[in-house]
């Protein structure tokens, strides 16, 4: 049988008074209580979209100082310096803030690091740069572990203010503002943003303040709709940033779509074009694999900047190069992750008898900007965290992902000793490592993993069942009451169902391969579903017409040539026992 076989766990029935008190579907209703949402004023409040997008954004502790020194700042025109990071989020949030400042009147920058030369965060040389050109320099996506970099801004008289979304160390950086939910002491309830979640609550903070001024250039009803046009930047980066689409996130992303696919600007319509997408059809599904991948794209293999001129952009002939351009950047990137990936298993066979806890490789052949890609998919295939590392002459960069038992950025944090410098979330995290310290930092890792993950015999996927229901059950009307759950994403994924004794009608490989075409039924009388299985084409030779299957799966619209029907996204599937 296929390897690395998925657990499954199936959410117990929710309460006959929960289901009797919500006036929904009754599947849709049991999602929701398997999400959290258990009282029939959470439902409505879910179902309806809270718009926790205007809550309070003095919630995030240091916002007053920071609010309070951009004002001076934009009064005295003073120079401004938005400094961020080369993915979405950060390219996001770049722009989200520029465009504030600057209708705001602010005299304010961009500055986006080139990933090969400069790396992950601030860096000396460019503060000091920075400092001879501007007072101000305000962080986004980055500087929560920029301790010394802060610190030099600091003696060379700029002053900072650090927004980010990282795990806190043990130390602050010493910045006028630190504005970061993950702090222990911020008093926000929800610590989940993205980048650009928190640079948006800055936006907020300072464009409502400032129309209160005299020499404000804009009236509270302007500057509220420049905030209400940052929402799509916050839907892109939030998604891209893979943050969970709960909360303020969901809210934000929800009515950030909704722009999007009403009046996209120009350089993403121009991108959606690129990627086969059209206004009203453009979901968080959408920004993950098609939008955020191309712009992305720009910083792994090209320019960062090249994404942020595509976000900025209001020349329609500027918008569809540079999207043309970043689509082919885009297609380069499939070419060498295929490539990467292909060495990093070759490296991994003669260990893999061993069983190892973590996967480390590293390469002079790996670019630099998809290490992380790389990981992601043989964490995905594996189910190991692991470690893809470039090296260069003198160190070695590196990316990592990980699985939920084992905390990558804590793991790096307890070697630290042997970094330059590192920083991430539970489950993905990059670093710089010098060359000398390589074989240190490896034996380091393999150790602590080894002990976290001392039974690697119990280690294997969990998929989340929602509910157990027949393929009969499935139709356009329940299609539509899943909608109420978008955008799904990140803890808020699709509905997972099961079905148990499916009759497989077809069977066959896509894609050299590795994908699996079903055809489906539930019996002689019963529906007639196709059903594509990704990454699990080894079951090919396990099932024949006939052969009877329990599947895990998700509903999913398959539009070809103006047709729409519906099909199934098996997430796992078992011989039946029936």
């Amino acid at each position: 049988m296929p390897h690395r076989q998925a657990h499954w766990s199936i959410k117990p029935v929710a309460p006959e008074a929960f289901l009797h008190a919500v006036p929904e579907h009754p599947l849709l209703a049991q999602i929701l209580y398997n999400r959290g949402v258990a009282t029939p004023q959470q439902v409505r409040a879910f179902l309806d979209g809270e718009h926790a997008a205007v809550e309070n954004p003095y919630k995030l502790r240091d916002m007053t100082q920071a609010v309070r020194r951009i004002l001076k700042a934009l009064q005295k025109q003073e120079t401004i310096c938005v400094y961020g990071d080369f993915d979405v989020d950060g390219v996001a949030s770049t722009a989200l803030l520029v465009i504030a400042l600057q209708a705001l009147g602010g005299h304010v920058g961009p500055y986006i690091p080139d990933r090969v030369d400069e790396g992950y965060g601030l860096n000396v040389d460019a503060v000091l740069r920075i400092a001879g050109q501007a007072q101000l320099l305000i962080t986004v996506d980055c500087g929560i572990r920029s301790l010394y970099e802060v610190a030099c801004a600091v003696e060379h008289h700029l002053d900072v203010i650090v927004t980010d979304h990282h795990s806190v160390g043990k130390e602050l950086p010493p910045a006028l503002a630190v504005i970061n939910p993950r702090r222990p002491d911020c008093p926000s309830k929800f610590d989940r943003l993205a980048g650009v979640g928190v640079t948006f609550r800055l936006a907020q903070a300072v464009l409502r303040a400032a129309s209160q001024e005299r020499w404000c250039p804009l009236k509270p009803e302007q500057a509220a709709e420049v905030e209400a046009s940052l929402l799509d930047l916050v839907a892109l980066g939030t998604v891209a940033d893979m943050m969970p689409l709960l909360g303020e996130n969901r809210s934000l992303v929800r009515r950030g779509l909704a722009a999007i696919n009403s009046t996209p600007r120009v350089g993403l319509e121009a991108l959606m074009l690129q990627s086969d997408l059209r206004a009203g059809l453009v979901d968080a599904t959408a920004i993950s694999f098609r939008l955020a991948p191309r712009l992305n794209a720009a910083g792994r293999l090209g320019d960062a900047k090249l994404a942020y001129r595509l976000l900025r952009t209001h020349d329609a002939t500027e918008a569809h190069s540079l999207a043309s351009t970043l689509n082919s950047f885009n297609e380069r990137r499939r070419t060498l992750t295929e490539a990467a990936q292909s060495e990093a298993e070759s490296q991994l066979a003669a260990v893999m008898a061993d069983d190892p806890a973590i996967f480390i490789v590293g390469s002079e052949h790996f670019e630099h900007g998809i290490v992380g890609l790389v990981a992601g998919r043989l964490t995905d295939r594996y189910y190991r965290p692991a470690v893809v590392m470039h090296h260069d002459v003198d160190a070695a960069r590196g990316s990592a992902r990980s699985i939920p038992e084992f905390n990558i950025s804590q793991a790096l944090d307890e070697v630290s000793h042997l970094l330059v410098r590192h920083g991430g979330h539970h489950l993905a995290a990059g670093f710089t490592v010098a060359r000398a310290n390589l074989p240190a930092f490896r034996e380091a890792l393999h150790a602590l993993a080894a002990h976290t993950l001392a039974d690697r015999t119990a280690l294997r996927p969990t998929i989340v069942i929602d509910a157990v229901t027949p393929l009969g059950s499935i139709n356009w009307g329940l299609v539509e009451q899943f909608a109420r759950l978008e955008p799904t994403g990140q803890e808020n994924p699709p509905p997972t169902l099961l079905a148990h004794n499916v009759g497989v009608r077809g069977v066959r490989t896509v894609g050299n391969g590795k994908h699996l075409r079903l055809v489906v039924d539930e019996g002689a009388h019963g529906v007639v579903f196709d059903a594509i299985a990704f990454q699990q084409g080894e079951w090919a030779t396990h099932l024949t017409e006939g052969s009877r299957i329990d599947l895990a799966f998700q509903i999913e619209v398959n539009e070809w040539q103006g047709n729409r029907r519906l099909q199934l996204n098996v997430q796992d599937l078992r011989p039946s026992a029936a």
